[in-house]
């Protein structure tokens, strides 16, 4: 067992009120299996010209300083590539920059961007920061080591400037920003969902008309927790108890999905299929049941389906996260653990036409996998370490 940390990131973005593209930008470059790299660039104005600043910004930083190019290079660089706004004069886009080590060391480098904060055994701190001058511009840096779920919270401008004018007279300073999250906080919160958290309230704060782009990039240091998740008979029945056999043989949580595959894990173990009632369920999504040994035991394909949905959103706008994270239906349940809580996610899927079936599945068989592999690769975008094995 390692003692290695998981390095969970996660950011999400509200757009400048009517604009199509985000003025902000946020690259992630995993350097080596130990170690990665977060950039946070926001560009000057809003709309296509910033957006162009900052995806600049993010990438050139993110890919120089993941190859060890040093800070005054990394900003000499950028400074003279930014291509310059003919209005005002100047090649301009702030950034933060995080590097990541999986044993919990953080470095934070930042320019003009609102100082990133930490939540440190659940109180929000600000990190001892010392300014250099590079090529005339001051950057706060600081280094600090961080312990199980601590986070780190960068952050464009827009959200200091939430409400201001509107429901707040001078916007949502930094000081606020803290005590907020410091409340909203808890440790199972995934890095994408705290920072969906500060975004929604900055949109709230603007009237839902945001006046600048609102930018939140969150990093958690976590425990790596895995997952297994068997869906389907074999499609051979002699090899059921193979499948079985290893799926049970992983670390971590055991989760089935399916009617015969519960009585298939079942029958192995020795044990019943139990219903499971849920007051108050109308989400449409399937009951969910219960086996002794097993951590969660769902339907099947309608209940993934769903799944796939919410972490396709997930990757975008996020505007489904407060509606599953706070259901206790089949597929909310399975997203909480998928996209919440996994780092390391191992698919066993049988390939067995369904016997409920009266004319061949062969078609369901594919729709099926084709599911799974569309649901692991949007899992794999998440940073997210997954394995599929087919039987």
């Amino acid at each position: 067992m390692t003692d290695s940390y998981y390095i969970e990131c996660g950011w999400q973005s509200v757009n400048h009120v009517g604009e199509q593209l985000c003025g902000d930008s946020v690259n992630i470059v995993n350097v080596d299996e130990h170690s990665r790299v977060m950039v946070l660039a926001d560009g000057l104005g809003s709309g296509v010209k910033a957006n162009i600043l900052s995806t600049l910004t993010a990438k050139m930083m993110s890919e120089m300083m993941a190859g060890n190019v040093r800070l005054t290079e990394c900003v000499d660089t950028v400074i003279s590539t930014l291509p310059v706004c003919r209005e005002r004069g100047v090649a301009y886009s702030t950034f933060s920059i995080a590097q990541l080590y999986d044993d919990g060391l953080v470095r934070v480098f930042n320019f003009d961007n609102p100082k990133p904060f930490i939540i440190h055994d659940g109180m929000a701190l600000m990190p001892e920061y010392e300014t250099l001058e590079i090529s005339g511009r001051k950057i706060d840096c600081c280094t600090f080591e961080a312990g199980e779920n601590d986070c780190l919270f960068m952050m464009s401008d827009g959200t200091i400037n939430a409400g201001a004018g509107e429901i707040l007279n001078y916007g949502w300073q930094l000081p606020q920003i803290m005590e907020f999250m410091e409340g909203m906080y808890q440790p199972g919160i995934s890095a994408k969902g705290l920072a969906t958290i500060l975004v929604d309230r900055c949109n709230i704060l603007y009237n839902n008309a945001p006046g600048d782009d609102t930018t939140c990039a969150c990093v958690r240091i976590r425990k790596p927790q895995h997952i297994s998740l068997m869906v389907g008979p074999a499609a051979s029945r002699e090899d059921d108890g193979r499948m079985v056999s290893r799926f049970m043989a992983e670390d971590g949580k055991h989760i089935v999905c399916g009617g015969t595959t519960a009585n298939v894990v079942a029958r192995y173990l020795g044990k019943e299929v139990e219903a499971v009632t849920m007051e108050g369920d109308d989400s449409g999504i399937p009951p969910i049941s219960r086996i002794e040994g097993m951590d969660m035991v769902t339907e099947g394909m309608i209940t993934l389906h769903r799944v796939y949905e919410y972490a396709r959103d997930w990757l975008g706008a996020n505007r489904s996260y407060f509606d599953w994270n706070y259901r206790i239906d089949g597929a909310s349940m399975l997203a909480t653990e998928l996209l919440e809580n996994a780092s390391d996610i191992s698919f066993y899927v049988g390939c067995a036409v369904n016997p409920a079936h009266q004319e061949d599945d062969s078609l369901g068989v594919k729709l099926k996998v084709q599911l799974i592999d569309n649901l692991a690769e949007t899992l794999r975008k998440m940073n997210k370490n997954v394995t599929i094995s087919y039987f």
